[in-house]
């Protein structure tokens, strides 16, 4: 029994996981050229962008000796497949303004940009899923209309906006939570992490509301209620896991979005994270850490979809058996 199931995952393994990965492979190769490239062939100097930052640019004689030491002097070719070369070893460049390791200044900001995509995900959901649910089982009465007007204007409500009035009430009026979001523990994302929540929470309630009606008014549902079966069985048998299926595209996208980093609520709550970090580099020119920003956010759009598309499998057992 073991021999049979063991090969069935294997060969599933290599039907649907290394298809996949070899995709991913492609995908980042072709993401790093297309941004290598654009970033040639963007106006500027570089080099001269490095030190106009600080105010002072040196003769030309020195930027020419610099632009020779960085690679820049060389065809693009050259200068693109000397650099995919170096990022198979690990290398990722070093930043031009800053002076370390692309991919350490790129991993210090990880972890902080991991935890306030999960924070504003699960904040999200807390106040969505209830929201949709709620305007699905009532629909067309006061309720539903209610949630329906909250989720239209919290969909409205831009994010910079949505964490100005937060910042200036709860932070300065109330004195709640901090207002520089550095070095104050879990308090420090509470802010960020509920801006990103807000318009989020409106876009999804509205999905919940659509799909939760649409499993309301299926036939299996009629079935199971004419059988006699309670409507609470229904609702957390069958109704809440089928509804909730179609949102995992949707949290995937979410997700991808947010581990890219959040700049405007960043920069406003100073949350240092990928965003701000991008901002950052794209402001001064600063092309490895641009490079390296770019990888990142095609890296892990890859993983989520790839993170989504098996877990259909798993949670739909009509896509298990048409495997």
């Amino acid at each position: 029994m073991i021999g049979p199931l063991f090969f069935r995952s294997g060969a599933m393994a290599r039907t649907h996981i290394l298809p996949k990965l070899l995709q991913i492979l492609v995908v980042l190769v072709g993401v790093s050229f297309l941004s290598f490239l654009l970033i040639y062939l963007a106006p500027g100097d570089p080099v001269r962008s490095m030190f106009t930052v600080s105010g002072h640019i040196p003769p030309e004689e020195t930027l020419s000796e610099i632009r020779a030491e960085l690679g820049l002097d060389r065809p693009f070719l050259v200068h693109y497949f000397s650099w995919l070369k170096n990022c198979l070893r690990g290398d990722f460049g070093r930043s031009y303004t800053r002076g370390q390791p692309v991919a350490k200044l790129l991993a210090a900001r990880v972890l902080p940009t991991v935890e306030l995509a999960l924070l504003s995900l699960a904040m999200m959901l807390v106040m969505a899923v209830p929201l949709g649910f709620a305007a699905a089982l009532n629909q067309n009465k006061p309720l539903d209309y209610l949630i329906r007007g909250l989720t239209f204007f919290g969909v409205s409500m831009p994010n910079f906006w949505v964490g100005l009035i937060l910042l200036y009430v709860v932070a300065l009026k109330l004195g709640w939570l901090p207002v520089v979001a550095t070095g104050m523990g879990f308090k420090k994302m509470i802010l960020p992490a509920f801006t990103l929540a807000w318009a989020m929470s409106g876009k999804y309630a509205r999905q919940v509301r659509a799909a939760a009606l649409e499993e309301l008014s299926g036939d299996y549902v009629s079935g199971a209620r004419a059988r006699g079966i309670p409507e609470s069985v229904i609702l957390w048998r069958h109704v809440v896991p089928n509804a909730s299926l179609p949102l995992l595209t949707l949290l995937g996208l979410s997700l991808g979005s947010l581990l890219g980093g959040t700049a405007v609520v960043e920069v406003i709550f100073s949350y240092p994270a990928l965003g701000s970090l991008a901002l950052s580099a794209i402001t001064s020119a600063d092309y490895p850490l641009i490079q390296g920003f770019v990888r990142w956010i095609a890296l892990i759009y890859m993983l989520v979809n790839l993170a989504v598309d098996f877990s259909y499998g798993r949670l739909d057992p009509r896509l298990r058996k048409g495997r």
